[in-house]
This record gives structure tokens, sequence and C-alpha cells, in this order.
């Protein structure tokens, strides 16, 4: 894929999110420049989740804005936002499980636009004809990582995409999205388990009760796991 990106990537400014009346993220601004992987670490009920779903237009945020390449989408719709260029590949590894992996890329391009998801996952391509239900949850993660791509985005949002799968099917799937990173994808990698994304990344976030506890280098929270752990107990202030 071509992976072209533009010059401002993904930012967003004081952002905030409720649900049932209830503030879940709280004024949070951040970046995701094009070619690099921006990590988001946090325990589980920081925000994570929520904050991505405010960013793709899969819920409604109440405050703050989103830009996208320079484009307020705040108020855009979901589809008009994946149109622009933004792409999130949710928890779960949500699959069409009664098409075959080919009309699952289908679904988000051209025939002349899948290949791209074969070339990323080779291994996909013997299994072309098979059902998603049928395939291996780390097969299956391949397939909707491939799914976003063949819609060329600008920005790709990853949603916990090592939950539930094996370490080598993990080392197999970092690599790739590392490469994704190299060729001008904005990444923004949600990820519970830091140690892991903080290898790839290159600017990293810490969501703590729905605001952010830090903002700087993977390389330093990476070489203090000191730090990190008061980040997630929240005994660090903000940075």
């Amino acid at each position: 894929m071509s992976g072209q990106a533009g010059t401002t990537g993904l930012r967003i400014v004081d952002l905030e999110v409720e649900r049932v009346g209830s503030p879940v993220v709280r004024g949070v601004s951040l970046e995701v420049p094009p070619g690099e992987i921006t990590v988001m670490l946090g325990t589980n009920g920081a925000g994570k989740t929520t904050l991505l779903e405010a960013i793709s237009g899969i819920i409604t945020s109440s405050g703050g804005s989103i830009h996208l390449t320079g484009q307020d989408i705040t108020k855009l719709a979901r589809d008009r936002r994946a149109r622009a260029g933004l792409a999130h590949v949710e928890q779960g590894r949500t699959t069409f499980a009664d098409l075959t992996v080919e009309e699952n890329l289908l679904v988000a391009g051209p025939r002349s636009a899948i290949d791209a998801g074969f070339d990323l996952f080779p291994e996909l391509q013997s299994r072309r004809t098979a059902k998603a239900a049928l395939l291996s949850g780390g097969e299956q993660q391949m397939l909707v990582i491939s799914r976003a791509l063949v819609t060329r985005p600008k920005v790709l949002m990853l949603d916990e995409m090592s939950l539930g799968l094996a370490p080598l099917v993990i080392r197999r799937l970092i690599p790739v999205v590392r490469s994704l990173a190299d060729e001008g994808v904005g990444v923004l990698l949600v990820e519970q388990f830091a140690p892991l994304a903080l290898s790839v990344g290159n600017r990293a976030y810490v969501l703590s009760r729905g605001e952010l506890a830090y903002s700087g280098s993977c390389d330093v929270l990476a070489n203090n796991p000191d730090q990190v752990r008061d980040l997630y107990l929240g005994e660090a202030t903000t940075a």
C-alpha cells in the first residue's frame, strides 16, 4: 500500500466524552504524526476505548475538537471520517463471520485494492476462500488489520491488538505495524501491555481516569519501568 499521509496526521484538542451523563474522557489533547507509532497506555477502565470510539465517531464527544490532516472532522459522521482517511480497528476482532476472507476485504474496497491486504499478511492468501469464522484468533486479527488498510488510511487506530493472542502471533503483528508507520501511516496503538507497545512506539501517552497522566518519549518510559508502574497506579504527576 502507498501509506501516504497528510502533513499533520491526527490532532485531538481538549476532547471531552461522556457516557450516561458522566465524564469518561476529560480534556485530552494528543497528536498522531504521520510516519510514527503513537502509544496510548492505561489500565482497564482508564477511558482508552471510549477515546478511540469518540475519535472515529462511534460515540459523540461532548467537547473539544478532532482534526485529520488539517480538516476539522469533529462533527462528521463515522463513515465520512473513514472516507477522510481514519481507520479504526476495534477490540474483539470484528470480522464478518459468514463471509470469506476475500469477501471481508471486498467490503472495504474494490477488488483492485485488496491485494494490499494479502501482501501485508501472506498467511491469508491460503485462507482466501475460508469463512472468517473458521480462522484462528491471530488470522482474524490479521484480517481486520488488512481490511482497515484496504481503505488506504492516513491514520490507523488499533485498540488492544494483542488481546487474547499468543506471544508468537503478537511478535508477527508488531513488525507489520512498525512497517506501516515507516511507510507514512500515522498509527495510534492503544495497548494495555506497556513493554510491547513501548518497544515499537515513538511517543507515548498514559491515560488515567480519563485524563492524561504522561506525554513524552516511548524510550523514556521503556527505560523507567518504575515510572510506568507509578503512572498506572496514579501516583505520578502529569508530565
